[in-house]
């Protein structure tokens, strides 16, 4: 009876994979199905944080000249 316990040892786990092959046109009509459409332009957001900078720098030239 003690035998059989120091003898076993538990089996690897088998992987199992299946094989996908690439298909451009799928890939592509996943790709235009799962787009946002974007409303507004996207450099306007850095156009804006710039602003922003370029204000506060103002703001802080003007503390530091009084």
């Amino acid at each position: 009876m003690i035998k059989p316990m120091f003898g076993h040892r538990p089996k690897p786990r088998k992987f199992n994979y299946q094989f996908r092959h690439h298909d451009p046109e799928k890939e592509k009509s996943r790709r235009e199905r799962l787009r946002i459409e974007r409303k507004h332009k996207k450099y306007h957001q850095g156009r804006s944080v710039m602003l922003y900078a370029l204000g506060l720098s103002l703001v802080l030239y003007i503390m530091y000249l009084l």
